[in-house]
């Protein structure tokens, strides 16, 4: 038996940081949009080895989520004689905001679950995939949703599944840098799901990096002339809804020369719930 399936996108449609905790992990609001665009990956059993292939370029095995996920899934089942080859067809950029990494964890706990018949639940998947990243339950949960706190309470909600232009200029910025910079808001008023969807929200990152990031300064001001864009997670990528695949696909053509990206639309369903 081979799987082979979509590791799908998320935009943060808004970020709003409502708190800090003592620990100093901050407290989320954020509507999480599945997207129909993401990394190709395939699962074929074999005995005792974890391969995969090709190796991303200057993450080592313990770095990699993909082979953390499989790990994890493979010690709790305490069976040393599980394995699989995965593969991996990598077209979200690292680092830009899109959970592109959590995303692949959150495949490999799903498919190998199934492909070793492991039977675990929804549940106990998600609850694995917290330990890997605070993004990995939602994936797991493989839903459109409202999440909040440390990413841990997860609501499903269905959005209108726009069309989007995603753009990544090319740079890269430090999460750990724009949680700790000293101008990041932290104590913006709680929202709902509906107020957001129906209103808008904003990104409480966007000013701090906007301000350190030229690049992505100009980009968001590019984009916002064709409609309103916003910046996703820490970013480095931007976003901006559109109507119809027609429009998104006309603004795109038109993108900046520093910039790469895609169109993609939302949904509310990830493909890798067909497995779970």
């Amino acid at each position: 038996m081979t799987l082979e399936i979509l590791s799908p996108a998320k935009l943060n449609l808004n970020l709003h940081i409502i708190g800090q905790r003592e620990d100093g992990y901050h407290l989320l609001e954020s509507y999480f949009q599945l997207l129909n665009f993401g990394d190709h990956m395939g699962f074929e059993p074999q005995t005792s080895r974890i391969d995969i292939s090709p190796e991303i370029p200057g993450v080592t095995p313990e770095e990699n989520l993909i082979f953390r996920a499989a790990q994890l899934l493979k010690l709790t089942a305490d069976d040393p004689q599980l394995g699989a080859k995965i593969s991996l067809k990598k077209l979200l950029p690292m680092g830009g905001g899109l959970g592109g990494g959590s995303s692949n964890a959150a495949t490999t706990l799903i498919a190998l679950n199934a492909l070793w018949q492991l039977n675990l639940s929804i549940d106990e998947l998600a609850t694995m995939g917290l330990s890997l990243g605070a993004d990995v339950p939602f994936f797991v949960r493989g839903h459109s949703a409202w999440v909040e706190g440390i990413g841990e309470r997860i609501t499903p909600y269905p959005s209108n599944c726009h069309w989007y232009v995603v753009l990544r200029p090319r740079v890269s910025v430090s999460t750990a840098a724009i949680f700790s910079h000293p101008e990041l808001t932290r104590d913006t008023p709680s929202s709902t799901v509906a107020a957001v969807l129906r209103q808008g929200g904003r990104n409480d990152c966007e000013p701090v990096v906007r301000s350190l990031y030229a690049e992505i300064d100009r980009t968001i001001d590019w984009l916002n002339k064709f409609s309103p864009a916003r910046l996703t997670g820490t970013g480095a990528c931007v976003f901006a809804a559109f109507k119809s695949k027609q429009d998104a696909e006309a603004v795109f053509r038109r993108r900046p020369d520093n910039c790469d990206g895609f169109v993609a639309q939302g949904i509310n369903d990830s493909p890798v719930a067909q497995i779970s």
